[in-house]
């Protein structure tokens, strides 16, 4: 899976957590995955506690963190990409 197409599993809307990009919908913020994973939770554990979750989401979060670090602005663009 190539990192746009992972990237396409993060979205945003403002109906949800005040429109901080999450993971397919779902009420599940990117941030407080990348947050367990800073903490020391392994990917395992959170596929574990989180049966939701798909291993692509949490590799979809790290580059979402990833671009966003580098300097793109990539929350806009997600929102931009998903209007109709």
């Amino acid at each position: 899976m190539t990192e746009d197409e992972l990237l396409e599993r993060i979205t945003v809307d403002p109906a949800i957590f005040g429109g901080k990009p999450i993971i397919r919908g779902m009420r599940m913020a990117v941030e407080h995955v990348v947050g367990m994973l800073a903490a020391g939770d392994t990917p395992e554990r959170l596929l574990r506690e989180y049966p939701f979750l798909e291993p692509a989401d949490i590799q979809a979060c790290l580059a979402y963190a990833h671009r966003s670090l580098s300097g793109e602005q990539v929350q806009e663009r997600i929102a931009r990409a998903k209007a109709p």
